[in-house]
């Protein structure tokens, strides 16, 4: 096994870091894509976060951020279509929005495709489009079939 430049290691220390402190509290791979994504400069692609840079430093930090960005990405990704419904209405609940805004406002603004790492394939990123596009006619579909009083 090739041994990890220092660089490296301190990236993977930050990425251990990042994961015991804060990530380990988010345990769907969506709410963490969607929090990832929220510490990155829209501008530049760089992503901030003043805890970490304080360890380590920015650069590093701003690494371990990508990577662990990028895993939930793939995670989402491979994640089986029933389980992306499952997450995006668990999210959606998280949200305190109401079913037909959230799906409204998703539905029209697409905010899943900021949301995807710069560095990402893009036949992957398409691919997760679809599956979210997918996702809420599902669900939108499983809101209309409830009772009114049951649609909340």
């Amino acid at each position: 096994m090739a041994s990890l430049s220092p660089k490296r290691m301190d990236v993977e220390q930050a990425r251990e870091d990042l994961c015991r402190r804060t990530l380990s509290d988010i345990r769907r791979p969506l709410d963490r894509l969607i929090y990832l994504a929220s510490m990155r400069d829209y501008n530049t692609g760089i992503y901030h976060h003043d805890g970490l840079a304080s360890r380590f430093t920015s650069e590093v930090a701003c690494e371990a951020l990508a990577d662990c960005h990028r895993e939930a990405f793939r995670e989402l990704v491979l994640c089986p279509l029933d389980e992306l419904v499952s997450q995006l209405d668990a999210y959606r609940s998280s949200t305190h929005t109401s079913p037909r805004e959230f799906l409204t406002a998703w539905g029209r603004l697409e905010p899943y495709r900021v949301a995807v790492p710069v560095q990402a394939d893009p036949l992957s990123a398409d691919f997760l489009f679809s599956n979210f596009k997918i996702a809420l006619a599902i669900l939108e579909s499983q809101m209309d079939s409830r009772p009114a009083g049951l649609a909340a």
